[in-house]
C-alpha cells in the first residue's frame, strides 16, 4: 500500500509573511551598519572634542604662566634700573625672575603708548616680552587624550605675553575709597630746576643708603623746594589740590597721608593736563614753616610732586601752570631760622605713579615717574 506525503499548499498571505521577514531582516541588518557610521563618527567628534578643549586649557594655563613670568621679570628690571646696575646685571635678573619656566625666550625693550615695539636704547627700556613653547626638545608637547582616534597624540603650544611700566602720564584717577590716598605732595617746584637736577648741573652733597641719608657724594644731584632768589623760581610754594587756600591743617594732612578722595571732590576738577599739557592749580607763594615737623618725618622717603612752568600772581592769589609730575625722595628739612639756611632738599628718585592714567599719544612724559607693571600683549 502506498502513502503519499500531504501536498501543503501555502496561501499568498503566508508567502508574502516570509518574504516581509526576509526582507525585513536584511533591512535591520542595513539599519545596523548604516547606525555604525555615525555612532564611530560621533566617538571621534567627542574625542576631538575633548582634545580640543585640552588644548585651549593648555594654551590658557601656559599663558596666565607666560603673564606671570613677563611681570615677575619687569619689576625686577625696574629695580635693578633704579640700583643703577648694568645692562647685562638687569638683563640676567630679569631672566632669573623667570627662571622656573623651562623653555622661554625673553626680551627687554621699550614698549610705546602706541604699541610700538623697540629693542634699540637699553636706556628707554620699559617692558619684558616673554615667549614660552611646549614643543618636543623642551617641556615636551601636550599630551592629548584619544591620540589612537585622532591620529595626533600631542600638541605643541606657544604664547607670548608683555608686561610694560609707563612714563607718559597724563593724569590721576581719583581714589575709589575714603582709605586711598595719592602720595603727592602739594609742593610744587620750577621745571628749570627741576631739568638742572636731573641734568647733574646742581649740587651732589647728600647719600641714601640702606634706608638712612647722610652727608656725600651719591652721583644724583639734588635740588632745594624751598623758595630761593626772585622771578619765576623764585615763587616755588604750596599748590591746593583741594579746597581752594588749603589750611595749615590740610598741608600737615597731604604731606603726611597724601591726596583723597574728597581732596579730588573739593579741587573741583580733573588732576589732569588738557590739550596743551598744562593744569592751573591755585596756590601759595612760599612754604610754612607749619608743615616742618611732617616733612621732617618723610626724610629718605619718596614721594610725587608736581613742577611748574610758569607762576602768575603772588601769596595766595598764586597760579601755577603745572606741565608734569615727578618723583623725589626727601633728604633734609629745615623751616625755622634765617631764610638763606631754610631748605627742603629732595633728589629725583623713580616713584611707582599708582593711579596715573596713560598718555597714549606718548608726546607727554616724566622721567622719575612711573606706572606699577601691567600687561599690555
Amino acid at each position: 500500500m502506498k502513502y503519499f506525503s500531504p501536498i501543503v499548499v501555502r496561501s499568498h498571505h503566508q508567502k508574502s509573511n516570509r518574504r516581509s521577514r526576509f526582507i525585513g531582516r536584511k533591512r535591520r541588518g542595513a539599519a545596523a551598519i548604516l547606525g555604525l557610521f555615525p555612532t564611530i563618527s560621533l566617538i571621534i567628534l567627542t574625542a576631538v572634542t575633548l582634545d580640543f578643549g585640552r588644548i585651549n586649557i593648555g594654551q590658557t594655563e601656559m599663558k596666565r604662566s607666560a603673564d606671570a613670568a613677563a611681570m615677575a621679570a619687569c619689576w625686577e628690571m625696574h629695580d635693578n634700573r633704579v640700583a643703577n646696575e648694568s645692562t647685562a646685571v638687569i638683563h640676567s635678573a630679569a631672566a632669573q625672575a623667570a627662571n622656573e619656566f623651562a623653555s622661554y625666550n625673553l626680551t627687554l625693550g621699550t614698549y610705546g603708548a602706541d604699541q610700538s615695539w623697540s629693542t634699540g636704547d637699553p636706556k628707554s627700556y620699559n617692558a619684558v616680552r616673554l615667549t614660552l613653547r611646549r614643543h618636543s626638545d623642551a617641556n615636551g608637547e601636550l599630551p592629548l587624550f584619544f591620540g589612537a582616534l585622532t591620529g595626533r597624540g600631542s600638541q605643541s603650544l606657544r604664547t607670548t605675553s608683555t608686561a610694560a611700566m609707563f612714563n607718559t602720564i597724563v593724569a590721576f584717577y581719583e581714589p575709589r575709597t575714603s582709605e586711598e590716598t595719592l602720595g603727592m605732595l602739594p609742593i610744587a617746584l620750577d621745571e628749570p630746576s627741576w631739568l638742572a637736577a636731573i641734568a647733574d648741573a646742581t649740587e651732589d652733597t647728600y647719600d641714601f643708603s640702606n634706608g638712612t641719608v647722610s652727608s656725600g657724594s651719591a652721583g644724583i644731584f639734588e635740588t632745594n623746594l624751598y623758595p630761593k632768589g626772585g622771578g619765576s623760581p623764585g615763587n616755588r610754594g604750596t599748590v591746593d589740590i583741594g579746597a581752594a587756600n588749603n589750611s595749615t591743617a590740610d598741608l600737615s594732612r597731604q604731606v603726611l597721608y597724601g591726596i583723597s578722595k574728597q581732596d579730588f571732590v573739593d579741587l573741583g576738577k580733573p588732576l589732569e593736563f588738557d590739550s596743551k599739557g598744562e593744569l592751573l592749580l591755585n596756590g601759595d607763594t612760599g612754604i610754612s614753616a607749619g608743615i616742618k615737623d611732617e616733612l621732617a618725618t618723610l626724610i629718605g622717603k619718596t614721594r610725587m610732586i608736581p613742577i611748574f612752568r610758569s607762576v602768575a600772581n603772588n601769596g595766595n592769589n598764586a597760579m601755577y601752570t603745572i606741565v608734569r609730575f615727578e618723583g623725589v625722595r626727601i633728604l633734609d628739612v629745615k623751616l625755622t631760622g634765617k631764610k638763606s639756611l631754610k631748605r627742603v632738599i629732595v633728589q629725583p628718585a623713580t616713584v611707582i605713579a599708582r593711579g596715573a592714567k596713560i598718555d597714549t599719544t606718548g608726546t607727554h612724559y616724566s622721567t622719575h615717574l612711573v606706572t606699577p607693571v601691567m600687561l599690555v600683549e
